[in-house]
């Protein structure tokens, strides 16, 4: 083993450049493969981690305290197939008008009396401060996103007591915004009674309904008043990473193949390169074991290494990509807890290693049964198999004779050029893909982007306190479209509403002004014109099964209005439905505006709008619309990604270039003596590769499109949208013309280096390397 590691060293130093080639293949494949599989797995992993160290409840239930007792509550929990429960707690639902706190709490809160974070079901993660425990005390639900400086705050219940936050904690199925001591919930009217159920079987949603059926077989009728599960709250709390995982999976699986192909192209063309080296050991004694040895050897010290700077450089580029992935509302506490999962790593440290020696091994047996004088033989003997051949025909062609040279090179190596032609369509393939996602996610960006240019809000934070506006709702419009610059304000109010003859909670929108789409795309049906009329967003049409042309009834405060469902909006909101002010206005009598969006005429500025709107009245306040953070970080990630594919694939042609003009130095040297120039040198090298270029564009830009295909549906399936035709229309013949170069440039880049090197060859040099 002394020889086999005293030959294997000095093959790594003497092979420096095959040596660099194996090490940063290794190093950007496995790179590539950490960011792409720990970002799928991310996808569902950390909800899922969280819900099971909280013993999170399969089901939350809210009964009406008029009609069921606690006692039998209790004990209908006692059937056979709940395994654990927590309650009853008294829960009392509290309206807060808007902007009347300064703690974000508005709209009805949910305040649930519990006399600790623990228990059997719902294990609470108290992150700050203390549990209450007497009246006057109270706990936020709120993730960690707030500080412990925001202890000792006061809020005041309209009509009821002065609580003061004396902790904050968090559970992932949100099952009350506030607690407070059980004692603490009569002077806030309690309404309802909460029970948290774990069932044997949680695996889909007809099995908890069915343990939920179970569970209130025995109760009276309508006890039950509403009721959610934990895989709803998953399906909500996990879209923006479902959106993701699709493409990521995508590039992904791309990044594995293009690294597995390009790791056994440079190893197995390492082995067969040195075939003569072999043919020298087995001269000098060594037995074909250790002649196996020192190739394996030579070949896993850079695997190795690369591998293990890869692992390190995946692990650190992740979790920036990560924040932004689980940067939705209530995702704090998942984005804390995501991290590359330990098997990705073990993937990557054990798996790509293996994959270079497996690669080295065909070829490495192959040397091993060759005999010292057979392999001294296969590494020095020209070549005049099928490249020859080929190369006759294209002499028969008018063209340059360094191109058909060239052209026919690729034939001498079949399953080297092969495997690098395989490497150039799957870069072909991700660069194809990745520009039709970039299209789409341009087009998705910019849908309604100039609708309006400044929104207006109802409140303002004045040091610390919010302060509401002094002017009416209609006179604050009247005011904002007065101002030097306006075009147009269109106001927009909204209040929480219930469907009749359902336990769901949903939002009445309402529209005042000239221009009631705003920023929202149409994706089937029409605008609301007239009373009664709303529209709805696609995830509202999936998750609550209504269709274009439905009718709904909406209850508020004893009032009931039918509305009819006329267009469906590209809109992930599946709580809200829109309709004009007298839709709105019919089932809140009274309500006013809360935000004004505000559209100006060419030219106009802005930021001086902005600053001569919180002029005119002190409870306003104004923003300008941002840019759009989801469709700028998926084209900057997809960038990324393919430019890290296409540099792994660059190196395989890199590799295959180096590869043949080391096996064809001799060649090199009969045509340089016969007269070949440098730049036809060049010229010959760059065709070869070249033609594996076009050959991977004709492969992998349809392969590209397939993947867009299949992939983009699924995105927008993951966050419960539809896109409209317009934004996946977008292969056209001009693009297609430029993908169809994509291949030609990767090979192109890839083959430069070693054909330049190649040109500056002189033949006494190739006659003494011979």
């Amino acid at each position: 083993m002394r020889a086999v590691w005293k030959a294997a060293r000095a093959a790594v130093r003497r092979r420096r450049l095959q040596t660099l080639v194996i090490w940063l293949v290794t190093l950007v494949s496995t790179g590539s493969i950490v960011v792409a599989l720990g970002l799928v797995d991310a996808a569902s992993a950390p909800f899922d981690r969280i819900f099971g160290k909280q013993h999170g409840p399969h089901v939350v239930a809210e009964f009406d305290r008029g009609k069921v007792t606690d006692a039998q509550l209790a004990d209908a929990a006692r059937e056979s197939g709940v395994e654990a429960v927590a309650g009853p707690f008294p829960q009392a639902t509290v309206d807060i008008p808007r902007g009347a706190s300064a703690l974000g709490l508005g709209g009805e809160i949910t305040v649930v009396g519990r006399s600790g974070p623990g228990g059997p079901v719902d294990r609470v993660d108290l992150w700050a401060g203390r549990w209450p425990t007497r009246p006057g005390e109270m706990v936020m639900n709120r993730t960690s996103d707030w500080t412990a400086d925001d202890l000792g705050k006061t809020f005041h219940v309209p009509s009821g007591p002065t609580l003061t936050i004396v902790g904050f904690a968090f559970d992932l199925n949100h099952t009350a915004d506030v607690w407070v001591a059980p004692d603490q919930v009569a002077a806030l009217h309690a309404n309802s009674t909460q029970m948290l159920y774990r069932f044997r079987d949680a695996s889909s949603q007809s099995a908890l309904r069915a343990g939920l059926a179970g569970v209130t077989e025995g109760l009276p009728r309508g006890a039950l008043a509403s009721s959610r599960t934990y895989l709803s709250v998953k399906h909500q709390l996990g879209s923006n990473a479902r959106s993701y995982a699709p493409y990521l999976l995508a590039f992904g699986v791309l990044g594995i193949l293009v690294a597995v192909l390009i790791v056994a192209n440079v190893v197995g063309g390492a082995v067969v390169s040195g075939f003569r080296h072999i043919g020298i050991l087995k001269a000098l004694g060594f037995s074909p074991g250790q002649v196996l040895g020192v190739y394996l050897v030579m070949i896993s010290v850079p695997a190795v290494l690369g591998c293990a700077l890869g692992t390190l450089t995946g692990n650190l580029l992740a979790p920036p990509f990560y924040r932004f992935v689980f940067s939705g509302p209530d995702s704090g506490v998942l984005r804390d807890s995501v991290g590359i999962g330990a098997w990705v790593n073990v993937l990557a440290l054990v798996g790509m290693p293996l994959v270079c020696v497996l690669a080295a091994l065909g070829p490495s047996v192959r040397a091993h049964r060759l005999s010292a004088a057979r392999a001294i033989s296969a590494g020095s003997a020209p070549r005049a198999g099928r490249a020859l051949g080929v190369q006759r025909r294209l002499a028969g062609l008018r063209l340059p004779r360094s191109v058909s040279l060239g052209a026919g090179l690729p034939f001498a190596r079949p399953a080297r050029s092969a495997l690098t032609m395989a490497a150039v369509v799957l870069g072909v393939t991700t660069v194809t893909f990745a520009t039709g996602l970039a299209s789409t996610m341009t087009r998705f960006g910019d849908a309604g982007k100039g609708a309006y240019d400044v929104t207006v809000y109802a409140s303002n934070d004045v040091n610390g306190k919010e302060m509401l506006p002094v002017h009416g709702d209609r006179e604050l419009q009247s005011m904002l479209d007065s101002l030097p610059g306006a075009a147009g304000v269109t106001a927009r109010g909204d209040e929480d509403a219930q469907l009749a003859g359902s336990t769901q909670k949903v939002w009445i929108e309402g529209r005042r002004g000239p221009d009631v789409r705003l920023d929202n795309v149409l994706v089937q049906g029409r605008w609301m014109h007239r009373p009664g009329e709303v529209v709805v967003g696609s995830a509202f049409v999936r998750r609550k099964g209504v269709n274009v042309g439905d009718h709904l009834r909406l209850r508020k405060n004893g009032r009931e209005e039918e509305v009819t469902v006329v267009g469906e909006l590209m809109w992930q909101n599946d709580w809200t439905v829109v309709g004009t002010w007298p839709t709105f206005s019919a089932l809140v009598p009274g309500g006013k505006a809360f935000a004004y969006h505000v559209k100006l005429r060419k030219g106009a500025d802005p930021a001086a709008y902005a600053r001569a709107a919180r002029a005119v009245d002190q409870g306003l306040s104004a923003e300008l619309p941002g840019p759009d953070s989801a469709t700028r970080t998926i084209n900057d990630s997809a960038t990324a990604l393919t430019l890290m594919l296409a540099l792994v694939a660059s190196l395989g042609v890199f590799n295959t270039a180096v590869l043949n003009t080391h096996d064809r130095r001799r060649d090199l040297g009969m045509l340089k003596s016969i007269g070949m120039t440098p730049r036809q040198v060049t010229v010959m090298t760059v065709t070869s590769m070249a033609v594996l270029g076009m050959l991977g564009s004709v492969l992998g830009v349809p392969l590209g499109i397939a993947t867009y295909e299949v992939v983009v549906p699924r995105m927008a399936a993951g966050i419960d949208i539809t896109l409209p035709p317009y934004m996946t229309d977008v292969w056209h013949a001009p693009k297609l013309a430029v993908l169809a170069l994509a291949g030609l440039v990767i090979a192109v880049v890839g083959a430069l280096v070693p054909a330049r090197r190649a040109a500056r060859l002189t033949v006494a040099e190739v006659l003494h390397n011979e």
